[in-house]
């Protein structure tokens, strides 16, 4: 059992409860990330965490539970419950490494469980940890049958009337550019400079958000000279599909984080709060 650092953000308070394997490369590079946002406790599997009740979780809950699938069928609902029965205050939520995308032709996730893709792990938890801190119910309070558009419209509802950071947009076509503004904006955010194809080498807004689509080599050399352009500025790329080898090489050319594509408003969000923050936390990158 290993507890992560604190990284010294508010969000760093919060005790988080890791079951399953964090060697997979996906799963490492989150178990990494959540390590930059909280103390993270981990156990090797659900019966273990009941059976030993880690490290400060004897008498108080998790802030969240998060169980890592690194294939479809690692755990069944039997596995779960248990956690769920010892912790009934805290979330249980799974993440879904690369290979845990095949579910779509296996089967459903498991019921009454969400699952987030490990590349949206830290936007989610991000947000939560915010919601948590500030005595907000969030997305994680709502039950699971709440509409998609709830769960769309909960981080705008949450930012009230503060104003989001500045960040600067760029797509490669004018319909991904326009449905990126619609994003940002649900996300709280005000939008700067739009640009169609590859941001500009000057951008001046503090972050920016960039749709590549499917990331290609050229991608990541202008990543590159982007980021040798404007040392401080936070790049979060969106991918179709990411994989743990194009993350980690995103994240060595300059990019603070990459989600997947179609974002959420709550990944947005919640990633704009962790590489804008005031302690200029980022998510990239990690050690290999």
């Amino acid at each position: 059992m290993n507890a992560a650092p604190s990284s010294g953000s508010s969000c760093s308070r919060a005790r988080v409860l890791w079951v399953g394997p964090s060697g997979p490369a996906d799963l490492r590079l989150t178990r990494e990330w959540v390590g930059r946002l909280a103390e993270v406790h981990d156990v090797a599997s659900p019966a273990a965490a009941v059976a030993a009740a880690p490290g400060p979780f004897t008498d108080r809950s998790p802030a969240v539970v998060l169980v890592a699938v690194p294939a479809p069928g690692t755990w069944s609902l039997a596995d779960l419950v248990p956690l769920a029965i010892r912790w009934p205050l805290a979330p249980v939520v799974a993440v879904g490494a690369t290979l845990a995308d095949g579910r779509r032709r296996s089967g459903p996730p498991l019921p009454g469980v969400e699952e987030v893709p490990w590349h949206d792990v830290p936007g989610r938890l991000a947000m939560w940890l915010a919601d948590r801190d500030a005595g907000r119910a969030g997305t994680l309070g709502m039950p699971a049958t709440a509409r998609r558009e709830d769960r769309f419209l909960d981080p705008a509802r949450s930012l009230g009337d503060a104003a989001g950071p500045l960040v600067s947009l760029a797509a490669a076509s004018g319909g991904d550019l326009d449905g990126l503004a619609d994003l940002t904006r649900a996300a709280g955010a005000v939008i700067g400079r739009r640009s169609r194809g590859r941001p500009p080498l000057d951008e001046p807004a503090p972050v920016l958000v960039w749709d590549v689509g499917r990331l290609e080599p050229d991608h990541l050399a202008w990543l590159r000279m982007l980021a040798a352009n404007r040392p401080g500025l936070r790049i979060i790329l969106l991918e179709s599909f990411p994989r743990p080898d194009t993350a980690a090489a995103a994240l060595q050319a300059g990019a603070a984080a990459v989600l997947g594509r179609p974002a959420s408003a709550e990944t947005l969000a919640g990633t704009l709060l962790w590489v804008s923050g005031p302690t200029g936390l980022s998510a990239g990158p990690v050690a290999s």
